[in-house]
């Protein structure tokens, strides 16, 4: 394979539009004039050495907004250059002079927007269906040799499945997703239990369990297994105002950090789209003040906590992990565009 570094030029173009995008680009303190990419890299973490605000990396590199879902590459062993000469700083990537010449060696993969270790199990495992998807979803009628549990290398029957996909996967329906404006249920979110192959199709249809996390009965339902996308979007903010609201941390706790999992309810109809990046708010107290001998209560304004990176949509809801907080995220606080 001829294997050729070269110089990659970012086309300036039209600005990404942003809630924040007339307001001056801040440099991070210490940002450095370069950056050479190493193994490991994320666009967060080196857009984070340069930018007090990361998200606002699609601006100093002049993408478009098409340039934003589908980002140039950046491989480790480039550089990274930091141009001050401008009103606004801009990144580019530096030329490098190589001699040319051919060698076999695996195809470099470009680096990823935030740490995959992070988010890979959510990639595929948290599902959200709606009512119609858990009635159509396969059921577990009856396990091998007539077992209450099953688990990994266990035989399982269940309704009818199509032969159109072999590997499954198997989960639990659980809790539903409410609004906590509208009441209204917007899905519901299932227990991922593990992986299996279908291994024969009819009434009812049989699958080999390969793979379980959490022991496996009656009426537990299974789901073709999703194709497990690799999130490179640019991080920007979203072009229009999105409010939205906590409503769980993963795992089922009450409070996370950074590199915490949370669902939020907003999905695809509220235009949420993966790579999204948004402020997450810490309520405002609500405090009684006594003077003269009367009682008034007052709601002190919300505050910037941290930020959070959108990485799985569903059509109503999304999961985001939390970049940065300084303080808990909690079930009910509010996140938006920054």
């Amino acid at each position: 394979m001829r294997r050729i570094i070269s110089a990659l030029l970012i086309s300036i173009s039209t600005t990404v539009a942003a809630a924040q995008g007339a307001q001056p680009i801040e440099l991070a303190d210490g940002a450095p004039d370069r950056h050479i990419v190493t193994s490991g890299d994320t666009l967060w973490g080196i857009s984070a050495k340069f930018l007090k605000d990361p998200y606002r990396w699609g601006e100093v590199w002049r993408m478009n907004a098409e340039q934003i879902k589908n980002p140039h590459r950046i491989y480790p062993g480039q550089v990274i250059v930091l141009d001050r000469s401008g009103n606004q700083p801009r990144l580019r990537l530096a030329t490098v002079t190589e001699q040319r010449r051919e060698y076999i060696e695996p195809l470099k993969k470009g680096i990823p927007s935030i740490p995959p270790q992070d988010i890979e199990p959510f990639l595929s495992e948290p599902r959200v269906l709606d009512e119609n998807g858990l009635n159509a979803a396969p059921r577990v009628v009856a396990l091998e040799s007539d077992r209450v549990i099953a688990g990994a290398g266990d035989t399982v029957y269940t309704t009818e499945a199509t032969a159109q996909n072999k590997i499954w996967q198997l989960f639990r329906p659980g809790k539903p997703l409410v609004d906590p404006d509208t009441k209204e249920t917007l899905g519901h979110e299932a227990v991922f239990l593990g992986t299996a192959r279908l291994t024969r199709t009819g009434v009812p249809s049989s699958f080999l369990v390969l793979t379980s996390k959490q022991e496996i009965v009656r009426d537990d339902r299974l789901l073709p297994a999703p194709r497990q996308d690799v999130v490179n979007y640019i991080p920007h903010a979203p072009a229009t105002m999105i409010r939205a609201k906590v409503l769980s941390i993963y795992s089922g706790v009450n409070f996370g950090g950074p590199q915490t999992v949370i669902t939020i309810n907003r999905g695809k109809v509220d235009g949420v789209e993966p790579g999204h990046v948004l402020a997450a708010d810490l309520a405002g107290a609500t405090v009684d003040n006594r003077y003269k001998g009367e009682k008034t209560t007052y709601r002190l304004p919300d505050s910037r906590n941290g930020l959070v990176f959108v990485f799985r949509v569903f059509d109503r809801v999304s999961y985001a992990l939390v970049m940065n907080a300084t303080q808990p995220v909690v079930v009910g606080d509010t996140v938006r565009t920054p």
